[in-house]
């Protein structure tokens, strides 16, 4: 329901900052130049012209239109474009982190193992026979038990290890610049060697043809995400209509810099073909490869300071330690809030008589039994995922394009609706970036051809190459989401048409 908000104390300062904070991921950099080396920042600075930027001034025109609405972003789509369009977009945008929970739950024992051995060692990992990706499925399994089990019971120090983690998260950015740029220094060149080829090729071969380069646009896309926060920041800005687009534009330079930057200064200290298949002994997967990356850096950090070999060998272990422990607070931390609070938002958030009264239920603040319903669906995907017979590389393949495909569908809804909620003259719109219906055709189509052409490539990509278990697994989860969130939408329109009118 309505609700008065603080007066406005935002700088341009503060909103830039609020914004990188909440959009800027470490792991980004590494997976990118992983997958794409320098020619990684070009598909960046796509993504933040066709996605970041106008999508972020959809998100400040809807925010600041439903400041006084509970519900977020189902309000804005029930308003705009009708209730169930909302209730299917706001279901796809909970589901998403179903997926990232599926994900992290079996990717989190590669910090936790970085950190207690200075390198991932969960492809030996191994319990009563069973295979490492067995094994990491058993894991994540039992995690998602003990974070449930914690966190309905509503405990309050969840914030601080959130804090703690996200800190020493922020500090591997500025570990990565200064080493990035003191081994420059220190050997006069850069350890991959830069040209046009370079920032229009990729030195990985499963990323040279046309259709698995567009792919690669989701990752891009997905670097962006968590947008969704700047909405509630307009009417809590100094002179919104000014300082908001001078903030988003500025963010999304100070982003698409930082990410390209930090691209970049992983060349001057990472040899693609010497970090990526000759480096230690690990192999190489979308899970793993931020903390072999980092390992490669404390290795090379050492040898530019001359250093014996053995030394340097041990300064990257103690990186990726570092590394390790870091992300595994962080991921700890987020785990432990996003195991309640989307499930909370989506029960709170949309109409009460969707949802089974024994759902809706509160315990100590939070949603005890639909976390219940919540944490078998995870386990469920975790064991269908894990004992598919596969590698640790497909393994980890499938659960990013999973998360990513997944996390940027709820864009597409967010985008369409705001076609109707640009015609709706009856919605007070106090802040407008989008002042002809021209600019607003503009926008949206920028939006919905980048989110939608980068996620139909990542899904066909996989099976044009003979792997379709993989599209199989990426396309699977949206559709069965939506249907879920349609049934679910049109069981509640049918106990409204039964019920005796008053």
């Amino acid at each position: 329901m309505a609700h008065q908000r603080k007066s406005a104390k935002l700088t341009l300062t503060s909103l830039v900052l609020m914004i990188f904070t909440s959009v800027f991921g470490f792991t980004n950099i590494p997976r990118a130049f992983y997958l794409m080396g320098y020619a990684a920042i070009f598909w960046y600075i796509i993504a933040a012209l066709t996605f970041f930027i106008p999508f972020a001034f959809m998100i400040a025109e809807y925010g600041a239109a439903f400041k006084d609405y509970s519900g977020g972003i189902y309000s804005w789509m029930a308003v705009s474009f009708g209730p169930e369009f909302a209730f299917i977009g706001t279901f796809m945008s909970y589901a998403s982190y179903i997926v990232w929970m599926v994900n992290i739950g079996s990717a989190i024992w590669i910090p936790f193992s970085s950190a207690l051995f200075g390198t991932d060692k969960t492809q030996q990992w191994s319990f009563l026979g069973l295979g490492s990706v067995q094994t990491l499925g058993l894991l994540a399994i039992a995690w998602m038990l003990v974070v449930t089990f914690i966190s309905t019971k509503g405990l309050g120090w969840v914030k601080r290890l959130t804090s703690i983690g996200g800190i020493a998260v922020a500090l591997i950015n500025v570990i990565l610049l200064a080493g990035g740029f003191f081994i420059l220094l220190a050997n006069h060149k850069l350890a991959e060697p830069l040209s046009i080829k370079a920032l229009v090729t990729s030195p990985n071969p499963d990323f040279t043809s046309l259709i698995s380069i567009f792919s690669f646009l989701v990752y891009a896309i997905f670097a962006y995400g968590g947008l969704e926060v700047t909405g509630g920041l307009v009417d809590e800005t100094k002179n919104a209509a000014v300082t908001f687009p001078r903030g988003i534009t500025l963010a999304a330079v100070t982003i698409s810099t930082g990410y390209a930057l930090g691209i970049f200064i992983f060349g001057a200290f990472t040899n693609w073909t010497f970090a990526f298949t000759q480096f230690g002994t690990a192999k190489i997967n979308l899970g793993n490869v931020a903390y072999v990356a980092m390992n490669n850096m404390g290795y090379q950090f050492g040898h530019a300071l001359a250093v014996p070999e053995a030394t340097a060998r041990l300064m990257g272990q103690w990186l990726s330690r570092y590394m390790g422990l870091s992300m595994f607070l962080a991921l700890s931390g987020a785990f432990l809030t996003l195991v309640f609070s989307p499930l909370k938002q989506l029960i709170e958030g949309t109409p009460n008589g969707i949802w089974p009264k024994k759902l809706v239920k509160l315990k100590h603040d939070v949603p005890v039994n639909a976390m219940k319903v919540q944490a078998t669906i995870v386990i469920l995907i975790i064991a269908l995922v894990s004992f598919g017979g596969n590698g640790a590389k497909t393994f980890f393949d499938i659960l990013v394009s999973m998360t990513n495909v997944a996390m940027t569908i709820p864009y597409l809804f967010i985008a369409f609706a705001f076609l109707g909620f640009k015609r709706n003259a009856t919605i007070t719109k106090p802040f407008v970036v989008y002042k002809t219906k021209f600019s607003t055709g503009l926008g949206v189509g920028l939006v919905l051809f980048s989110v939608g052409f980068a996620n139909i490539f990542t899904i066909i990509e996989p099976a044009i190459h003979g792997n379709w278990l993989k599209t199989g697994y990426t396309i699977a989860g949206p559709i069965l989401f939506s249907l879920i969130a349609w049934g679910l939408y049109h069981r509640y329109q049918k106990q409204l048409s039964e019920q005796p009118k008053k």
